[in-house]
C-alpha cells in the first residue's frame, strides 16, 4: 500500500523577534497584527509590557492568534554577533528555541542579521549534508523575480557550497514559490565555462555533474543576466551576492529619485507624471524590498528568516506569511530529503 502524502502541517505560530529592527516595536506589531487578520497565528517576542501596550494601539487585536513571550533582552544592531552566545534570554534566542522545540514554526527577525544567523545555526544546526548555510533573496526581474543567493552569509566559499546552495535553492523554488524546473545560472564575468576566477571553474564542473540529478544547471551568467530572469536562481559566494543585493536597491532609489525630478521638473512633465502615476506605483510595488518580506537563511534545521533593519510593517507581514507557506510547504523535510545521500 502506497503510504499517503503529508497533509498540511498544524498552524504553528511564527516566533518573531518583536524588538528587533531599527524602528523597534510599533511595525514589528503592527505587521504581525496584519498578518494575524490574514491567518497566521504569531508569537510576538520582546518586553512584554512594551507589547501589550503597542498591541493595544491596534483595535480588535485582543481577538487576534497573537501570544506574547515575554524577553526583556534584545542584541541591538550595534552589538556584536557573538553575543548570542552568552544571553540566552535574548529575543532572537528565545525565537529560535522556540522553533528547535516544535512550539513555533519560524523564526523571523528584522534584528541584527548576523544575530539571527548565529542564533538559528547554534540553535537549530545544519541540515546534513549542508556545509554553510546561505541567505537567500528575491529581487525583480523582467520576468518576475529572480532567487539570488548567497547574499551575505558566507564571505569565503568552496565549490561544493555553491553546488550545494543551487540544490537548496532549486527546491525551495519549488515547493514554497510554485516553480516547478528552475533553471540555475553560476555568477561570472562571462558566459563561457573557461571564464572566472577558479572558485567558478571549479564550481561550475560540479553544478554541470549535477546537472539533470535534482537541478537543471543553465551555466555561467553575468551581472546582466540577474535582471534579465535568464535564470530562475543565480548562485555566488556571499561576499560578490551582497554587493549586488545592496547595489540593485541602491540604484533603484536612485532611478526613482531621477524619475520624481524628471517628472517634476515643468508644468508639462507635472502633467504627464499624472497619467502615469499608476504605472510608477506599480513599478515601484515590484522594486520595493518590503514585497518580499525578508530572506530565508537556507541549509539550517528549521525555518529562520532575516529581514531588513529598516522593514515596515509591510514587510514584517510578508516575513511572516512567507515563513508560514514555507512551513505550510514542509520546506525542511523536503531539503533534508534533497540533501539525503544517495
Amino acid at each position: 500500500m502506497n503510504a499517503e502524502a503529508p497533509g498540511p502541517p498544524a498552524a504553528l505560530p511564527i516566533a518573531l523577534d518583536a524588538a528587533g529592527g531599527d524602528h523597534g516595536i510599533a511595525p514589528n506589531v503592527e505587521g504581525a497584527v496584519q498578518a494575524a487578520r490574514a491567518g497566521v497565528p504569531v508569537l510576538l517576542v520582546g518586553p512584554r509590557v512594551a507589547l501589550h501596550a503597542e498591541l493595544g494601539k491596534h483595535a480588535g487585536s485582543a481577538g487576534l492568534p497573537l501570544t506574547v513571550v515575554d524577553a526583556p533582552d534584545v542584541i541591538g544592531m550595534d552589538e556584536h554577533a557573538s553575543d548570542v552566545r552568552s544571553r540566552s534570554g535574548a529575543s532572537i534566542n528565545v525565537c529560535t528555541r522556540l522553533v528547535k522545540e516544535g512550539q513555533a514554526a519560524a523564526a523571523v527577525s528584522m534584528g541584527h542579521s548576523g544575530a539571527t544567523m548565529a542564533s538559528a545555526l547554534l540553535t537549530l544546526g545544519r541540515i546534513r549534508g549542508v556545509d554553510r548555510p546561505a541567505i537567500l533573496t528575491h529581487l525583480p526581474s523582467k520576468t518576475g523575480f529572480v532567487t539570488l543567493l548567497d547574499v551575505g552569509a558566507n564571505a569565503d566559499v568552496k565549490p561544493v557550497y555553491l553546488a550545494q546552495w543551487a540544490r537548496l535553492a532549486t527546491v525551495y523554488l519549488r515547493v514554497v514559490e510554485g516553480k516547478e524546473d528552475p533553471t540555475v545560472g553560476l555568477l561570472s564575468i562571462g558566459e563561457e565555462e573557461h571564464k572566472g576566477s577558479q572558485l567558478v571553474l571549479e564550481a561550475h564542473a560540479l553544478l554541470r555533474e549535477q546537472d539533470g540529478r535534482g537541478l537543471r544547471f543553465y551555466g555561467n551568467v553575468e551581472g546582466r543576466d540577474i535582471f534579465q530572469g535568464t535564470t530562475d536562481i543565480v548562485v555566488t559566494d556571499g561576499f560578490t551576492g551582497n554587493v549586488v543585493l545592496k547595489l540593485a536597491e541602491g540604484e533603484a532609489k536612485v532611478l526613482f529619485g531621477w524619475v520624481r525630478d524628471a517628472l517634476g521638473s515643468s508644468l508639462q512633465t507635472r502633467l504627464g507624471g499624472l497619467l502615469v502615476r499608476g504605472a510608477l506605483r506599480g513599478l515601484a510595488e515590484r522594486m520595493d524590498p518590503s514585497t518580499y518580506g525578508a530572506s530565508i537563511l537556507l541549509g539550517v534545521r528549521g525555518l529562520a528568516f532575516i529581514g531588513h533593519g529598516s522593514a515596515d510593517a509591510r514587510a514584517v507581514k510578508n516575513a511572516l506569511l512567507r515563513a508560514s507557506r514555507a512551513h505550510q510547504a514542509h520546506l525542511i523535510g523536503r531539503l533534508e530529503a534533497a540533501l539525503a545521500p544517495q
